[in-house]
């Protein structure tokens, strides 16, 4: 029986989640074990591939950044025990209807001419080979995150596999790869052009070969139509998606728990990887919402995705755990910006103090308002602290414990702002010392939990700065 026959059984549990009206599933949707960092554990694979099954998604990628036998090492083979390893990964893998897909990234150091060339061409058969022998049918090569950029030895390397490996097997599907430049901003020029390493790359690799691309940067806000389509020209055929959410690799002290959101609704797409967190537990509520728009990417709702997602994985801790997560859904640096703001909610609420500051009855509602969220954010904290089963709990044990300090400022932070309205300073004044105290504990907790950056922690910086000059948070009062 075919892989996608034997999924059919699991799709249609998935899609009791989507429309009535669904349009046609992505047909290879997965996670990619792609991030920096510790890999998951054996036990941690074997859950995540029973999850995929359970939830619609159909494939599990191999490719652990810091395995040496799938990067530094990929020549070598894998040690008997490992390989034992990955064998019964493979078998649970066909057992939930999954495909196992083994990847290698050879790009740090390979060779692809002359006689150095041709042995390395060898070792790279030798190693898919074995993966073969253990019951593997699918596989990619991974050139990403390296100094060369030489489209035609990398291109000539897949052409080669793909004529003496995937064409030597009947059972062999074609190959996936990642080029050095995935994504969009980085393929093109100044002036729109593929520059030289795509242009080869994209020419040269064989028809059926599946390249995988991340959108305009490596961590980005959505991939529109347009991009996608415009990739597309430029490689001269269809484009996979990997998307780099809930991945949090560049900032492990936060974690995502929103939903995956922005990816295009349309533009017949034939794959997608979702590359998750170091945290495997809790990355399965971005997992849940993607597989929900891998299944259905025209009627794909993230907040109603989130929330169904939410209440399946926690059951009666539904409502904590949202407030929780909700709070820590959004990642931005100066190369990086994907994710829902954190606490919408909230920080409308505290935006509206700032601006009712002027009526006296209306600040005094607000004010309310405000606390009542703080307060019902603090009590989900100290539930989730008490109630989260283990291997949950584990995971987030740092970013509960910040956001209770960030609470707890908060609310103070509130204290501070009555204080100073109502020109009680001395009270002010002692406020103003422990709030600082407080502020100086959390930015040193920050080495090890980050959360809620621009709604809980930024009102305090708000409180401290309008107190210490008297004038607004500029971006608060709607001022450019």
């Amino acid at each position: 029986m075919s892989f996608f026959a034997k999924s059919i059984a699991g799709l249609c549990m998935a899609c009791m989640f989507t429309t009535a009206a669904a349009a046609a599933p992505i047909p290879i949707r997965g996670v990619v074990e792609g991030f920096y960092g510790t890999p998951w554990t054996k036990a941690q694979r074997v859950d995540i591939i029973k999850f995929c099954e359970k939830v619609g998604l159909n494939a599990y990628m191999y490719a652990p950044k810091d395995d040496p036998y799938h990067r530094e090492k990929w020549r070598e083979a894998y040690p008997p025990e490992k390989l034992n390893e990955l064998s019964k990964l493979v078998k649970t893998a066909k057992k939930n209807n999954v495909k196992f897909i083994f990847a290698i990234s050879p790009g740090l150091d390979a060779r692809y001419s002359l006689l150095r060339g041709s042995m390395d061409q060898a070792a790279m058969a030798n190693k898919l080979e074995a993966m073969y022998d253990i019951g593997i049918r699918d596989f990619a090569v991974f050139f990403d995150d390296i100094k060369e950029h030489d489209g035609e030895g990398q291109s000539d390397l897949v052409n080669w596999l793909n004529e003496n490996f995937v064409k030597k097997h009947d059972d062999v599907s074609p190959l996936i790869v990642v080029p050095t430049e995935y994504y969009f901003a980085d393929m093109k020029d100044g002036s729109g052009y593929a520059k030289p390493y795509t242009r080869d790359f994209s020419k040269r690799i064989a028809q059926g070969v599946l390249p995988l691309f991340t959108g305009d940067g490596v961590v980005c806000d959505g991939i529109t139509e347009e991009t996608l389509e415009d990739a597309e020209r430029l490689y001269g055929r269809k484009l996979g998606i990997w998307w780099n959410y809930p991945v949090t690799d560049y900032l492990e002290q936060k974690l995502a728990l929103g939903p995956v959101e922005k990816l295009p609704k349309g533009g017949d797409i034939p794959a997608i990887f979702f590359n998750p967190m170091k945290y495997e537990e809790l990355s399965k509520i971005a997992l849940a919402t993607g597989a929900e728009y891998a299944l259905d990417p025209e009627n794909y709702d993230p907040q109603a995705a989130w929330e169904r997602a939410i209440k399946s994985q926690f059951g009666k801790l539904t409502e904590e755990m949202t407030l929780f997560s909700d709070q820590s859904q959004h990642f931005e640096n100066n190369w990086a910006f994907v994710g829902p703001q954190d606490g919408s909610k909230l920080r409308k609420k505290m935006d509206e103090l700032w601006l009712s500051l002027g009526d006296a009855k209306a600040s005094d509602v607000i004010f309310a308002d405000v606390n009542k969220e703080l307060a019902e954010l603090a009590d989900a904290v100290d539930v989730l602290k008490k109630r989260l089963p283990r291997r949950k709990l584990v995971e987030c044990k740092p970013q509960l414990k910040q956001l209770e300090r960030l609470t707890k400022a908060d609310r103070q932070a509130l204290e501070l702002l009555k204080c100073y309205r109502h020109g009680d300073m001395d009270k002010a004044k002692t406020l103003k010392g422990e709030l600082q105290e407080k502020l100086l504990k959390i930015e040193k907790e920050e080495k090890k939990a980050v959360i809620s950056e621009k709604t809980c922690k930024a009102f305090i910086r708000e409180v401290l700065d309008y107190v210490d000059s008297g004038k607004l948070p500029v971006d608060r009062r709607g001022s450019p």
